[in-house]
């Protein structure tokens, strides 16, 4: 525990009951939890297969995985369990399927697949309506609410629409032996929470529990913490109220409180030691998060120099606050040797990176946009996953549907129609009933014989499954289902070929390394949770993306650009009242920053045609003017600061002429 310091170390000292460490931004939580586990092993408190750390990213859970390594050497910490709550959740219901009422190889149904069912299921309405749904079955279920609470808890007609069509869905998913996502947490608490044999086994399997990030959990994670924790609350919560951005996708930040409630001999320990930002920077984010309330008060500090002033920049518009960041950009590179990815440009909202796409492609300034198409949702790869998905598991008739179009094959809408038909009427999933001959005989005979034939590879490939390494079922199924060359057919040129197989080849190499006749239905399953950021390595480009996304992340340099009253806040909030968590979303952003920073708004926007009036964000006049450096406040300065940039522009037009 060399180079703790005093909070730190109480808070890895801290083995016995419930503890809550409230960890300001940069104040090292990552490597608290890292020294706990291995002082958690090393003291023999709790062998290493009995520990389970949570984040709420598999980013974050690969970081600290690879953290605890370098940590830990040998086989001290073989069986730990460090994951997402998702992740868990899979594990427990792999574990105790039966209970749960589903049958070996359960699939994980994808975004994609959820809104096919639910389309499906609610024929005739318009889409926002039937999203508007969807989000309110997915609230109930994030409150970890069965079909039953929810419609004894429904207090409008929408909501009792709602709860009438999450029990039509979850008969729809228990039908195809599936869970989606909101199930990996809401089926485990069920379960937990109604057997007391099971809450008492999975205690002894987890005896001691880190969550990371406690201020994200919904109401159902929460219940999940309790249900695993027990009584005498053996865990370490890890959190930040005023990190708290998540609320509209059901995080509650209560819940650091609740821990207070539910646990009375709770424990709590303030990191409020950064490492990260300036001094200047701290004590900007300090007096702007001081204007929300705070059940736990905490006040960031650092050892660091205090660093320039931030910069407050006053654009005409947002093509002109684009052409400031990307000259800014271009003369850093330049005059300091900035590295580009030691650079991030943060919004609001994404439609606000078409401007900066432009004026860093004329400046030549390389980037990456975070939140492009996401690996997993490449269509090649999606097609992929869901013969995977079939092979494991013959009753999934959403993976049955896209694969058996994956090629085409001479099998038509109202044949899969009309099979489906069939195999409704015969009790037995889509793939099944393909294997009939008497069902394929009341098909049309082209598709009959091409669903015959698909039937065969199908066997085919469930054998392979049996004896093949995972990655090599990959590469063979791709080749055998005709799935290649579908894609190479479809391909104008090679070198798209080579991106698209591309794909498939590292999809593959995902599998690399997996037991032999591991069988594709864990894998498919675990592939379901992982996210775009998983894979995201942008290598030397400077980093554009969204507040929401750089939580967790630090830069030398950070520009927030739309700091106007209507994006930031966003109009939505300040309609709704709700200021408080559009407050602590500048505060992440302003927390990025290790040594400069820049906040910019424009005077002025076209919306629907017309020319209208922006006003700066309220945010800007509750951070101290001590730190600030704003535009037209010194005007010999500003003039000078021009000059080099001007002058810098005009070296960068040269080069490139004379390139």
């Amino acid at each position: 525990m060399q180079g703790l310091n005093p909070p730190q170390r109480a808070a890895v000292l801290h083995c016995e009951g419930p503890l809550l460490v409230l960890a300001g931004a940069g104040s090292g939580k990552t490597r608290v939890i890292v020294e706990k586990i291995a002082h958690l092993i090393a003291a023999g408190h709790y062998p290493a297969r009995r520990i389970a750390a949570i984040t709420f990213t598999n980013k974050s859970a690969k970081e600290m995985r690879e953290r605890v390594a370098r940590r830990i050497r040998g086989d001290a910490a073989e069986g730990l369990t460090i994951s997402t709550f998702h992740a868990l959740g899979l594990k427990l219901l792999q574990i105790e399927h039966e209970r749960a009422g589903l049958r070996r190889g359960f699939s994980v149904f994808d975004a994609d697949d959820c809104a096919a069912q639910f389309k499906d299921l609610c024929s005739g309405m318009k889409p926002d309506a039937i999203q508007a749904l969807q989000g309110l079955v997915s609230r109930a279920k994030n409150g970890g609410l069965s079909p039953e609470e929810a419609t004894a808890l429904a207090r409008s007609t929408r909501e009792l629409e709602a709860a009438e069509l999450y029990g039509r869905y979850q008969a729809r998913l228990t039908s195809f032996n599936a869970v989606d996502f909101d199930d990996l947490i809401r089926l485990p608490v069920q379960l937990l929470e109604a057997h007391e044999d099971l809450r008492l086994g999975w205690r002894e399997r987890i005896g001691y529990l880190l969550v990371d990030e406690c201020q994200d959990t919904n109401d159902a994670q929460y219940r999940l913490l309790k249900a695993i924790a027990g009584p005498k609350g053996n865990f370490t919560c890890v959190g930040d109220d005023d990190q708290s951005i998540y609320a509209w996708r059901g995080a509650n930040p209560e819940n650091l409180t609740a821990l207070g409630t539910d646990y009375p001999n709770l424990e709590i320990i303030k990191l409020e030691q950064n490492y990260r930002c300036s001094n200047r920077v701290l004590r900007a984010a300090n007096a702007l998060i001081a204007n929300n309330p705070h059940e736990h008060l905490k006040t960031l500090w650092s050892a660091q120099a205090d660093g320039e002033r931030i910069r407050i920049w006053e654009c005409r518009d947002h093509a002109h606050e684009a052409e400031r960041v990307a000259a800014e950009l271009q003369f850093l590179h330049a005059s300091d040797g900035m590295q580009w990815n030691e650079c991030c440009i943060l919004f609001r909202s994404n439609f606000q990176s078409r401007a900066l796409e432009k004026a860093l492609q004329l400046m030549r300034v390389p980037y990456h946009l975070s939140g492009g198409t996401a690996f997993l949702e490449r269509a090649e790869v999606k097609d992929a996953l869901s013969w995977l998905r079939l092979v494991a598991n013959p009753e999934d008739d959403s993976a049955f549907l896209r694969a058996v179009q994956s090629p085409k094959r001479e099998v038509g809408a109202t044949t899969l129609a009309r099979l489906a038909e069939l195999a409704q009427q015969a009790q037995m999933p889509m793939s099944r009933a393909i294997e009939s001959i008497g069902l394929l005989k009341q098909l049309p005979p082209r598709a009959a014989n091409s669903l015959g034939g698909f039937a065969d590879i199908l066997r085919g490939l469930r054998q392979d499954a049996n004896r093949l390494p995972p990655a090599e079922l990959v590469r063979n199924l791709v080749e055998r289902s005709g799935m290649l060359a579908a894609v190479r057919a479809q391909c104008k040129t090679e070198q798209q070929f080579a991106m698209r197989r591309g794909n498939l080849d590292e999809l593959a190499g995902w599998f690399e390394g997996g037991a032999r006749g591991a069988g594709p239905g864990d894998l498919a399953a675990q592939l379901a949770l992982l996210t775009h950021a998983d894979r995201d390595d942008p290598g030397n480009q400077v980093r554009m993306m969204s507040m929401h996304a750089a939580k967790g992340l630090e830069f030398r340099y950070v520009f927030v650009v739309g700091v106007e009253d209507g994006v930031l806040p966003h109009e939505a909030s300040i309609d709704e009242g709700r200021i408080d968590e559009e407050r602590r979303l500048l505060y992440v952003a302003i927390t990025r920053a290790k040594e400069r920073l820049w906040l910019s708004h424009a005077r002025e926007a076209t919306k629907w045609g017309s020319r209208m009036k922006l006003k700066p964000s309220r945010f800007l006049d509750e951070l101290p003017a001590d730190e600030l450096q704003r535009d037209g406040a010194d005007p010999v300065a500003d003039a000078a600061h021009k000059r080099e940039r001007a002058d810098a522009g005009f070296a960068a037009i040269r080069a490139l002429l004379d390139a």
